[in-house]
């Protein structure tokens, strides 16, 4: 701990002592114990300031006999090294997941072209319903309209015998 951060507690411990010696005022032999714990703290508090004044001196002549190393340019050794069997099995299982992968958005896709074509088709067959609805007529002509487009057989077989 640095010696700044041991005088601010031992100050604090020594507030604290003070203000329990005065709570205590009426019982006289916890006031004597209570004062001796105070001059303790006390002392040590003048202790670690005089440590801390004769330290802060030392210090800057204080030479280190290696000088601070740099970073190492050689890379560190790994704790265990991958064998080729295991690499290879790590790389398959890694291929067969992917496939997992891959198959499963194509058979997505395909359920979703399904969806998409049935809804085509349902659309469809409703637009058509929704037209027979909407123009029963129409269509009533147009299937009167193509029997009468043909001739009868006699009169049909009677015309190409006149035409060499």
């Amino acid at each position: 701990m640095k010696a700044n951060k041991a005088l601010k507690r031992l100050a604090k411990i020594e507030a604290l002592m003070s203000d329990v010696t005065e709570r205590y005022s009426s019982a006289p032999h916890i006031r004597e114990v209570l004062q001796d714990a105070k001059a303790a703290v006390t002392r040590a508090k003048e202790a670690v300031s005089l440590q801390a004044s004769s330290g802060t001196a030392k210090n800057p002549l204080v030479k280190h006999s290696k000088p601070p190393s740099k970073a190492t340019t050689e890379p560190s050794k790994p704790k265990w090294k991958l064998s080729a069997a295991g690499r290879k099995a790590i790389i398959a299982a890694t291929k067969k997941r992917w496939a997992r992968v891959r198959a499963a958005k194509v058979r997505q896709k395909k359920a979703v072209r399904k969806k998409a074509a049935g809804k085509k088709a349902v659309a469809k067959a409703s637009s058509a319903r929704a037209a027979k609805k909407t123009a029963p007529v129409k269509k009533a002509a147009a299937t009167k309209a193509a029997p009468k487009k043909t001739a009868p057989a006699p009169a049909q077989a009677a015309m190409e015998a006149a035409t060499p």
